[in-house]
């Protein structure tokens, strides 16, 4: 397990109980009621540390290595029946933009997501979850899929923001962007959104415009990360703490503001500490939202899809 910065009193307390634990094993001292006291200071130490976490350490954590990625989630979702689809019919297969068919009990979805990698070698090959123009052509064909069978779309994000390569401009970065977005609004089945680690500038919301947006505790959702927020208010990185704050980019921020539907509730440190229990509230929360959605007509969809973004911002004096 890797641990941030304000992690460590939790680093040092469970290295304390290890050698507890290990004591009491090899040797015929009895360590119980110790191990008990450290693990009562662990637990206590927890719930302070991640009850008062700042906008940069929520940050962190949806960028914590260890965290759940989008092929994570989809698997424990939909299991064996996940069937990946590649290409965008145009120009290649983006390896940072995943998706395909998969059942959820007896109702099958569309997922589409952003994609990270585990090590060097795999973020190169995820390009870091940064999608070209054509990852998002392939999510639209997807979509378009989907809509033909009326089979209703889960979109997972997860992205640092669209790659600015000079390549991915030349393609239509932005023309893809903005015709996924425009094409969302359209769509007529049911889509439901979920922020899943980093929800950074139109990279994701080139597949974020939900029926209904769900944001998991320890993530973020802005038009600008905070480091290149920073960059450009302070022409340095070392803002980056009081630019999170000043962005709101928090889940309770976003559901202040009414930018989003609800908040996913994560196990206590995150949710690579309880995988299971995080892929499960997951699950549980895209079910809640598809009854909300499955009996409206296509016609109604879009309408109160249409209505919800025209009235985000929207404020009365």
């Amino acid at each position: 397990m890797e641990y941030l910065d304000f992690e460590l009193p939790i680093k040092e307390l469970e290295e304390q109980l290890n050698k507890c634990e290990l004591i009491g094993k090899e040797s015929d001292v009895d360590m119980t009621e110790s191990c008990k006291n450290i693990e009562t200071k662990l637990l206590k130490t927890k719930k302070e540390i991640y009850k008062n976490l700042t906008a940069w350490q929520r940050v962190q954590l949806s960028r914590h290595p260890n965290r759940p990625y989008t092929l994570d989630h989809i698997n424990s979702l939909a299991g064996n029946t996940f069937m990946e689809l590649h290409g965008d019919r145009t120009v290649k297969d983006d390896k940072a933009m995943v998706g395909g068919l998969g059942k959820i009990g007896d109702q099958s979805f569309m997922f589409i997501g952003q994609q990270k990698g585990y090590n060097t070698k795999t973020r190169q090959y995820r390009n870091f979850g940064m999608s070209n123009p054509e990852g998002y052509r392939k999510a639209l064909r997807l979509m378009k899929m989907a809509e033909k069978f009326n089979i209703p779309v889960v979109t997972l994000l997860d992205t640092p923001g669209a790659y600015p390569g000079l390549e991915a401009e030349e393609r239509g970065q932005g023309e893809a962007i903005a015709r996924n977005i425009l094409e969302m609004t359209k769509l007529k089945t049911p889509i439901i959104t979920i922020v899943i680690g980093e929800g950074a500038s139109g990279g994701a919301l080139g597949i974020g415009v939900g029926d209904k947006v769900y944001m998991m505790e320890n993530t973020w959702y802005s038009v600008i990360s905070p480091e290149s927020c920073s960059s450009i208010l302070w022409r340095s990185w070392e803002h980056k703490e009081e630019a999170a704050e000043a962005l709101k980019l928090t889940a309770e921020d976003m559901k202040k503001q009414k930018l989003i539907d609800g908040i996913i509730k994560e196990p206590l440190g995150g949710a690579h500490y309880n995988r299971e229990k995080a892929f499960k509230e997951v699950e549980k929360t895209i079910l809640k939202a598809y009854k909300e959605l499955k009996d409206l007509t296509p016609k109604e969809l879009v309408k109160n899809r249409m209505e919800k973004y025209a009235n985000m911002g929207v404020f009365k004096g």
